[in-house]
């Protein structure tokens, strides 16, 4: 009980949020009616006993468990507060990148939200999102931003990210084509922001050629699965020289397959 006592849930119960349906009950014409002071004190007196009940009969944890490393979690706490403050205070930053406001922060954002909505069973989901964004869609900008230097003093430079069908409308809405046969939620979200990053990196740095590239549904154990129904790798990865390889002639913010554009 943490060294509460009734008096104490008496003062917060006057005026803490959440606690409003100690303070009022359904009126028989519709809405809220305030309680008296007798019903809400009898009505507070009756869960705190419960809750003296329940803390004495369940023993969550040794009284002797050391303590637990919180340092980790308060930090994600103060980012997540920070941003939420900032956020508040002017919406409009949160179009543009500064350093103190990235992937994670967004992560912890959508993590304390679901919280706050009380599904508390995000959590390993969450994680997936995060890996699985940060491996297909992320990691594209920063190797791309490291990158730009290098690319620059190339005579003919190209990046081509790998994406996928599964990231593309037109595919997903083609009974002929594998990708339609498929969910997967995140992956394909994440492979179509890549798209979308090819297009937006070709029109903001011109001199180079950006390219995205569906390899094609290949033999490998994708997810964990082994697939002998796809097409060998060396195939796959030929198209992905090819686009490589296409120099300054070649084109720029597109979807390819197998040399042909690819419907986004």
């Amino acid at each position: 009980m943490s060294g509460w006592t009734l008096a104490d849930v008496a003062h917060a119960a006057r005026a803490a949020p959440g606690m409003g349906h100690y303070r009022t009950r359904n009126s028989p014409a519709g809405g809220r009616e305030p309680r008296t002071q007798a019903n809400t004190a009898a009505r507070l007196a009756r869960q705190f006993a419960k809750a003296q009940d329940r803390a004495t009969r369940y023993r969550y944890a040794p009284q002797e468990r050391a303590q637990r490393d919180l340092t980790e979690l308060r930090s994600i706490i103060a980012s997540t507060e920070a941003m939420l403050t900032a956020f508040r205070v002017s919406p409009g930053r949160w179009a543009h990148a500064e350093a103190d406001l990235h992937d994670s922060t967004v992560l912890a954002a959508i993590a304390w939200l679901s919280l706050r909505s009380g599904q508390r069973d995000v959590a390993a989901p969450l994680r997936s999102v995060a890996a699985i964004t940060g491996t297909n869609a992320i990691s594209v900008i920063r190797t791309t931003e490291a990158a730009q230097p290098l690319l620059r003093s190339s005579a003919a430079p190209i990046v081509v990210n790998i994406s996928s069908a599964l990231g593309s409308f037109a595919a997903n809405h083609d009974p002929e084509k594998p990708a339609s046969q498929y969910q997967a939620i995140v992956y394909g979200a994440s492979k179509a922001a890549v798209f979308m990053l090819t297009v937006q990196y070709a029109r903001a740095v011109p001199e180079v050629h950006f390219v995205a590239v569906e390899p094609g549904y290949t033999a490998t154990e994708f997810g964990g699965v082994p697939n002998p129904h796809g097409r060998p790798v060396e195939v796959s990865a030929a198209t992905v020289a090819a686009a490589a390889s296409a120099g300054p002639d070649g084109p720029t913010g597109v979807f390819l397959e197998d040399g042909a554009p690819l419907g986004w």
